[in-house]
């Protein structure tokens, strides 16, 4: 036959729609065109394509070959098309059969020499296959094999080389199917992080095990050196662990940036960027969109030290996915979305010089409030935890550790999230207002106390319901039920201002 159709699969943020590549054979002058919006990658396929039939021993037809990526409207990009192509026209030519095309989905980038190097997205393509009526099996490169496992209902073949592919299609030598392994977390990556660690510092671990427990963003100010980073990369360490869905989600992210390890299965991602980094390497963006530091850091931990360095364009991205854990990436041809709810973690320090208040500081007061301004009042208002970290004296840092485990935390931490998770299916951080009203019940005197102060502080509405649904964490850690007056007490300390009126030395 002189036409072939094979099915495969394009990506286009976390959705996988499906695109037939339609192999034709026709008379004339021989010519190679590709056609269907390709981006330069799959144009480029044209040569490794033809390399690669001719290395495993096939003939390229000397004829005029269009291959047509259909639907026509929907870009192209990535090498992920070689491998259909490459078996369409195989088929089309008379060197494979076509019997079981319309059985099968190819996704794969071929070398010269014929083998099938991995591509990055093949979990959100399984999830695609697995979603759809008609589940046909999906063949994939086996070195991918491990994470498009991870989908339930979906059958897969690995494949090596272009041999293999062809040797499958003839019924000579049928590719194994890929089953599903267990993924367990590698434990061992943590193994050197402990809240025990931490000399002194007692209030800034209380906030930070209240952050964990209601799943609320958190910004430490302190002089340098006083252990901020510390306590930040120990947060994963008393955080509950991922739900089957929230695991599958977040390795469907690594998965679409190529950064996949089995090894991550089930740990909650830290992502801790530069602050020199742009607004796309944060949020996302590029010709073709991928997913940034605040999509991969998706049921985890974003991590932003020094956040005042940050260019006022990252801050400000940052603020919408803050509110609805999603990133949209609009570009003139296509409109993708990420998901992105992410835990905010954020350290600063209080002056330009780290120092504010003591005898080592030399900022003016004109200093210091262009340095904290820096950070606008709507980035800070969806910040519900504030907390200033001060620097350990020589004393307590000359002693040896004995903080709390994390182990200890982690299970208070683990019980207060399941309280939650029973009477609203989510964490404290994430409920709205509505849900604020129905689950967040204040007895008379937190009522009373929260009233004075959003009216003294000026507090919006979005600040007081964050201080509400902090004041709900602290009462579940308690084991308490409607929210008492000590509860809202300490869910308004941790919403202090910005001290810059700090007179320098």
């Amino acid at each position: 036959m002189s036409l072939a159709v094979v099915h495969s699969r394009a990506l286009i943020g976390l959705h996988a729609p499906e695109v037939r590549v339609e192999v034709h054979l026709g008379n004339g002058l021989p010519a190679f065109h590709i056609v269907g919006l390709p981006e330069a990658e799959v144009r480029e396929s044209r040569d490794r394509v033809r390399a690669a039939l001719l290395h495993t021993g096939f003939d390229f037809p000397n004829r005029r070959l269009t291959v047509n990526l259909a639907p026509a409207d929907l870009p192209k990009e990535s090498g992920r098309f070689d491998l259909p192509i490459a078996v369409g026209i195989l088929v089309a030519s008379g060197q494979a059969p076509a019997t079981s095309l319309d059985e099968l989905e190819f996704v794969g980038e071929l070398s010269l020499g014929g083998g099938i190097r991995p591509i990055r997205g093949a979990l959100a393509m399984a999830l695609a296959v697995a979603r759809e009526a008609r589940r046909r099996a999906l063949l994939l490169p086996i070195a991918n094999g491990a994470e498009a496992a991870l989908v339930d209902g979906v059958r897969l073949l690995g494949a090596v080389d272009l041999a293999g592919v062809a040797a499958h299609l003839a019924g000579a030598s049928p590719l194994e199917r890929i089953e599903a392994a267990p993924c367990r977390a590698d434990r061992t990556r943590d193994a050197g992080l402990d809240f025990a660690d931490v000399k002194g510092q007692a209030s800034a671990k209380r906030a930070l095990e209240v952050a964990a427990a209601g799943a609320h963003n958190l910004l430490m100010v302190g002089p340098p050196g006083a252990g901020k980073s510390l306590m930040a990369q120990r947060l994963p360490t008393i955080q509950p662990a991922l739900t089957p869905d929230e695991a599958l989600e977040t390795a469907a992210v690594a998965s679409l940036a190529g950064h996949f390890e089995p090894a991550d299965w089930g740990r909650r991602p830290f992502r801790s960027p530069h602050h020199g980094a742009s607004a796309a390497a944060i949020v996302g963006g590029g010709a073709n969109p991928r997913p940034g530091e605040a999509s991969l850091a998706h049921h985890g931990v974003l991590f932003l030290d020094e956040l005042p360095e940050f260019s006022r364009t990252v801050l400000e991205a940052l603020r919408e996915p803050l509110e609805t854990g999603r990133i949209g990436v609009a570009r003139a041809a296509r409109q993708v979305e990420f998901p992105a709810r992410f835990q905010l973690v954020a350290a600063m320090n209080p002056c330009p010089c780290g120092f504010l208040g003591g005898e080592r500081c030399r900022c003016t007061a004109e200093q210091v409030r262009r340095y904290q301004a820096r950070l606008s009042g709507p980035l800070l208002d969806r910040i519900d935890i504030l907390i200033g970290v001060q620097p350990i004296d020589e004393t307590t840092l000359m002693r040896p550790a004995d903080g709390e485990p994390s182990a200890a935390i982690a299970a208070r931490v683990a019980s207060a999230r399941e309280r939650q998770l029973s009477r609203q299916s989510k964490p404290n951080g994430h409920l709205t207002p509505p849900e604020i009203d129905r689950h967040c019940v204040l007895d008379a005197a937190a009522a009373a106390l929260l009233r004075q102060v959003a009216r003294r502080q000026h507090w919006s509405s979005r600040a007081l319901h964050r201080v509400h649904r902090l004041a709900r964490t602290i009462a579940d850690l308690d084991g308490a039920g409607p929210i008492g007056a000590q509860h809202a007490a300490e869910a308004v300390a941790y919403r202090r201002a910005l001290d810059v009126d700090a007179p320098p030395r």
